[in-house]
């Protein structure tokens, strides 16, 4: 077990970048050459190393926006190092395995992979992030993060068991990806986390319906039945979300939906998380399901497709319940995104003038 009395300025001797061993010292001149003469993705990297060197306790991140405007919040290093260690005794990472880091670093889940590579002495490749990362990998590694996207159209490398453990986050597992992660012949867990919790503190094995969080982290909810966790290492305060979700015991919960997203129908509650879930793999494009002001019900189910026109067979909606199947079929030509992908409902519905 690595020593617990390390500082954020601690480089484990066996991290390696790009094969390379790297101390203190040289880490400043890899950081410079990367801002000077490097690509915009290593730019993004040399800027952070240097944040994470300097001598302030904290790293300035912005928050993805997914739910709201997006904002900077400060996060301390020390929690950022302990989150590290968490993910380290979680997935049983050990010195010397290989690392690849094909996310974005100018976002909290590409700078938590550099740091784990500090903090647990990894092997690390760093290649530049893109929606097909394996596309010219040849090598074999024991850990790598994802979104899904990526995971999406790396399956057939993925099935010649190029990576042993595979994280995926920063957007919902769909169904249809789901079904053809868990016929791959390697470990694979869908995250749970933000950035206010420094990406994730829970994860489950594809397949499975709950979640377990990582050491350290406690768990509970609110008069809402929203999420809300306590971990001391990461944030003095309590971290209330507005996930809705159903505790399995105090280290497993299962999600549900966003509370902000639930639709009051003729005073039925609905989540639409959940008539996505049931329409994932019925409806050939992105899509989302919200609520639309009705006279008679206060509100209506709508479903929301991205692009062109398309016929949408009634049997299609078969597999809803009475109350869930939507009123009305709205088609937006663009979706509004965050940068890392996430479907922007409220502003995907200001587009159009919803």
């Amino acid at each position: 077990m690595i020593a617990t009395k390390i500082t954020y300025k601690n480089i484990h001797n066996r991290f390696k970048l790009n094969g390379y061993h790297i101390n203190l010292e040289e880490m400043y001149y890899v950081a410079y050459s990367f801002i000077k003469e490097g690509e915009p993705f290593e730019q993004h990297v040399g800027h952070f190393l240097l944040d994470w060197f300097d001598d302030k306790s904290y790293i300035e991140l912005s928050t993805s926006g997914t739910t709201g405007t997006p904002k900077v919040i400060k996060i301390e290093k020390q929690a950022m190092l302990d989150s590290a260690l968490a993910t380290g005794d979680f997935f049983d990472l050990k010195p010397g395995d290989t690392m690849l880091h094909c996310l974005p670093t100018n976002y909290v889940a590409g700078k938590m992979m550099f740091v784990r590579s500090f903090i647990l002495g990894l092997d690390m490749k760093f290649v530049e992030p893109s929606s097909d990362p394996l596309k010219n990998i040849d090598e074999e590694f024991d850990f790598c993060a994802m979104v899904p996207l990526q995971a999406k159209n790396s399956l057939d490398k993925l099935k010649a068991k190029k990576i042993k453990k595979l994280i995926i986050g920063g957007v919902k597992v769909h169904k249809a990806l789901e079904k053809e992660l868990v016929k791959l012949p390697m470990k694979i867990y869908e995250t749970y986390g933000m950035t206010e919790t420094i990406t994730h503190i829970a994860a489950k094995k594809i397949g499975e319906k709950a979640f377990t969080v990582l050491p350290n982290v406690k768990i509970f909810t609110d008069e809402r039945k929203c999420l809300v966790i306590k971990a001391s290492k990461i944030s003095k305060d309590e971290i209330i979300t507005n996930d809705v979700v159903d505790l399995v015991s105090d280290k497993q919960f299962s999600w549900k939906g966003r509370y902000d997203n639930i639709i009051n129908s003729g005073g039925v509650k609905l989540m639409p998380e959940k008539i996505e879930d049931k329409l994932s793999t019925l409806i050939p494009r992105r899509y989302f399901v919200a609520g639309q002001s009705d006279e008679t019900l206060g509100e209506k189910v709508v479903l929301y497709v991205e692009g062109e026109t398309l016929a949408i067979e009634e049997t299609v909606f078969d597999v809803l319940d009475k109350f869930e199947k939507p009123k009305e079929v709205i088609f937006i030509p663009k979706f509004r995104e965050t940068a890392t992908g996430k479907i922007m409902r409220r502003e995907s519905l200001e587009s159009v003038g919803h």
